[in-house]
């Protein structure tokens, strides 16, 4: 028989990095979660006073190696049937939350996908290039796997959408976005020099052009995107994004020259 969506069946499982600018933001919007575990990587500001001051916060230290193996070390300690996925900087849209609290699961259905919303220092884009995730699923079908510099859930089961958004505001400071970003084009060009030609999604194969992504993610940004609209906050995205593609390329083209 279906019934309301089991709320106190959800973690919440996040993964946490010095996140002081970002992690109260997020936690006011999880205050009607039972349960929130926390997977730090040794935070030195004040994210972990933070987390102290909720009380429905569980958090574990494990040292960084990989975003899937934090996550897949974070499901392992869960004993609900369901978990909600996050970032540290995803905030959840009050209609997300209601929809989610008057879902009517399926027996089939072990995962939920949502859409996002960007923003930058709370003024939200038109646009973003960031592509709907699985957040919502259920733990048993559940295992993350690396992918370049980021990592993906591989869910065993029907996945359908859901209709409410999460808003993306990552307000840590720009030398942290530089910093990350290095590493990231550090890891996406090592995952791209594996791949062969006919392999990947089609902007791994334009990336492994190294030219082209670049350009195109600029033109996409600002023109398809309509982020030109967005003014200032736009194109501050707009030269994130293109910023970021350029960075994977001069990665993948010094792993190319380097004798």
């Amino acid at each position: 028989m279906k019934g309301r969506f089991p709320i106190e069946e959800i973690t919440v499982l996040l993964l946490t990095y010095n996140e002081q600018e970002n992690i109260g933001r997020v936690l006011r919007k999880l205050s009607w979660a039972k349960q929130i575990l926390v997977i730090d990587s040794g935070s030195t500001d004040d994210t972990l006073e933070l987390l102290k001051k909720t009380p429905n916060v569980r958090y574990l230290y494990r040292k960084f190696d990989s975003f899937a193996q934090q996550c897949n070390f974070g499901l392992a300690q869960i004993t609900t049937d369901w978990v909600l996925s996050l970032d540290a900087d995803y905030l959840l849209t009050d209609a997300l939350i209601e929809e989610i609290q008057h879902l009517v699961p399926d027996p089939e259905i072990a995962g939920y996908r949502v859409g996002f919303i960007y923003s930058v220092y709370g003024k939200l884009l038109r646009g973003t290039i960031y592509p709907p995730r699985t957040v919502l699923y259920r733990r048993r079908a559940a295992h993350y796997l690396d992918e370049g510099h980021g990592h993906r859930v591989s869910i065993a089961g029907k996945v359908t959408d859901l209709q409410g958004r999460i808003i993306h505001d990552d307000r840590k400071p720009l030398d942290r976005w530089f910093s990350a970003q290095c590493d990231y084009a550090r890891r996406e060009a090592e995952y791209l020099e594996q791949l062969d030609v006919d392999e990947g999604d089609r902007a791994d194969r334009l990336r492994k052009k190294i030219w082209l992504m670049p350009g195109i993610v600029f033109f996409y940004t600002l023109f398809y995107k309509r982020c030109i609209l967005d003014g200032w906050p736009g194109w501050f995205y707009v030269m994130q994004r293109t910023l970021a593609e350029f960075m994977i390329a001069v990665a993948l083209l010094d792993r190319q020259l380097r004798p």
